[in-house]
C-alpha cells in the first residue's frame, strides 16, 4: 500500500472519529431540555437521538458540498488540484484540519461548554491551510457567506423566535394549571426533540462526510463534480453510524449545562426552544448553510427563558459558552497548524503517524480527567451548582440566578 493510500486511510478514521465526537458533543443540542424537564428518560433520549441522527444523514447532501468548495480552496478549475498542491499535502492539510477539530471538541467537552463542533472543524481546517498554503488556500467568500454570517445570525434568531414562542405559548394556556400545561407539553417535547435530532443529521453528518470527500477528491478517488448529486453508500453509511453512536454514548456533561446550567426550564419553554431549533437547522440545511446546531440550540434555549416571566437565566454561564463560541474558529485553527507544521517537518506518512499519536494522547488524555469528575445519566439532572459547574449541588438548592422581569 503506497504512503498516499495509507495517509488516507489514517485520515477517514481520523474523520469518523470527528463525527463521533460531534455526536456526543452535539446530543444536548436536541435533548437537554427534554431530560431537564423529564419528558425522556435520559437513556431513552440518547438512545432516540442516535436513530433520528443517523436516519436523517441519508436525507440529503447539499451541505457535505458546501464543505467540498467553500472552505478551502484545494481544486483548480480544471478539477484537479491548484498549482503546488500534491494529493499527499492536500490529504495532510485535511488530516491537520480535523485533529483541530477533535481536540477542541474534546477541551470544551471535558469542561460542559457546548462550543461548535462545526467551527472547531471549520477552523482547524482553516488553520492547517493558511500554515500549508497561506491566504490563497482558504475561499474566504465561501467562508463569510456560508459560516460566519449564519454563526452571528442564527443564535439571535433562535433566541427571538423562541422567545416569541414562550411567549405565546404562556399567553394561549394562562388559565390552565401548571401541572396541566407541563403534562401536556412533555409529550409534545418528544415530537420536537425527536425533529431536531433528525435536523442535526441531515447537517452534522454532512460536514464529515464533505471533509472525507474532499479527500477522496484530492487523492483522485472522486470526481469533483458527481458531489452534487450523491456520495458513496459507505461514505454516508460510515458517517451516520459513528455520529449515531456518538449520540448514543451521550455527552452527558454538556447536556448538563444545556439542560440545567443555562436556564430553569420548564416543559413548555422546552417545547418552544426546540421547534425552533428544528425549524432553523433544517432551513439552513437545505441552503445547504453549514450551521451550528450548538448556536441555535443555545440561542432557542436562552430565548424561551428571555420569553417566560420570570423564569431564571445564568447569564454568567451563557457568558462563558459566548467565550468558548469566539475562541473555537482560532484555537482549532492553531491546533490545525501545529498539527500540519509537525508533519510537514516530519514528512508524509511518518508525520501523519505522528499527529495521530498526538492525537491519541491528548485524547486519552482529556477522557481520563473527564472520569475524575463524571457525568452520566445517573447525575446529570442533579440541580445546578453555581459554584462547582459540573458537580452536583449537595442539596436543591439553586444559587444566585438572575431573574428575568
Amino acid at each position: 500500500m503506497s504512503a498516499e493510500m495509507l495517509i488516507l486511510v489514517l485520515l477517514v478514521i481520523t474523520a469518523l472519529g470527528f463525527d463521533f465526537t460531534n455526536g456526543f458533543h452535539d446530543t444536548g443540542n436536541a435533548m437537554a431540555t427534554s431530560i431537564a424537564t423529564g419528558a425522556l428518560k435520559p437513556k431513552v433520549a440518547v438512545g432516540l437521538s442516535a436513530i433520528l441522527n443517523l436516519v436523517g444523514a441519508f436525507l440529503s447532501v447539499e451541505v457535505a458540498a458546501t464543505i467540498t468548495k467553500d472552505v478551502l480552496k484545494i481544486q483548480g478549475k480544471d478539477g484537479g488540484l491548484i498549482e503546488g498542491l500534491d494529493a499527499e499535502k492536500a490529504l495532510l492539510i485535511i488530516f491537520a484540519g480535523l485533529i483541530g477539530g477533535i481536540l477542541w471538541n474534546l477541551f470544551t467537552w471535558l469542561f460542559g461548554l457546548p462550543s461548535s463542533s462545526s467551527h472547531a472543524l471549520f477552523g482547524g481546517l482553516i488553520g492547517a491551510g493558511l500554515a500549508a498554503i497561506g491566504t490563497g488556500g482558504v475561499n474566504w467568500h465561501g467562508i463569510t457567506a456560508k459560516i460566519l454570517v449564519p454563526a452571528l445570525m442564527a443564535p439571535v434568531i433562535a433566541c427571538f423566535v423562541a422567545g416569541c414562542g414562550t411567549y405565546l405559548i404562556y399567553a394561549i394556556t394562562k388559565r390552565l394549571s401548571d401541572n396541566q400545561k407541563d403534562d401536556g407539553f412533555r409529550y409534545g417535547q418528544i415530537a420536537t426533540a425527536s425533529l431536531v435530532s433528525l435536523a442535526h443529521g441531515t447537517g452534522d453528518a454532512q460536514k464529515t462526510m464533505g471533509v472525507i470527500a474532499m479527500a477522496l477528491i484530492a487523492s483522485g478517488h472522486l470526481d469533483a463534480s458527481s458531489v452534487k448529486h450523491g456520495l458513496p453508500f459507505w461514505v454516508v453509511f460510515t458517517c451516520a453510524a459513528a455520529i449515531a453512536l456518538g449520540t448514543y454514548l451521550g455527552g452527558w456533561r454538556i447536556i448538563r449545562t444545556l439542560g440545567k446550567g443555562l436556564v430553569e426550564i420548564a416543559p413548555p419553554q422546552g417545547l418552544a426552544a426546540e421547534a425552533s431549533s428544528a425549524a432553523i437547522i433544517l432551513t439552513s440545511s437545505a441552503a445547504g448553510m453549514a450551521l451550528s446546531t450548538t448556536h441555535v440550540a443555545t440561542g432557542s434555549i436562552l430565548g424561551s427563558g428571555v420569553g417566560k416571566k420570570g423564569a431564571q437565566v445564568r447569564w454568567q454561564v451563557a457568558g462563558r459558552m459566548v467565550v468558548a463560541w469566539v475562541t473555537t474558529l482560532p484555537a482549532a485553527g492553531l491546533v490545525g497548524a501545529f498539527c500540519y507544521f509537525i508533519a510537514h517537518l516530519i514528512g508524509d506518512l511518518p508525520g501523519a503517524i505522528a499527529i495521530f499519536a498526538i492525537l491519541v494522547a491528548l485524547s486519552g488524555y482529556m477522557y481520563w480527567r473527564a472520569q475524575q469528575n463524571k457525568v452520566d445519566a445517573g447525575n446529570v439532572n442533579a440541580e445546578w451548582d453555581d459554584e462547582n459547574g459540573l458537580i452536583p449541588a449537595d442539596d436543591a438548592t439553586v444559587k444566585n440566578p438572575t431573574t428575568v422581569a
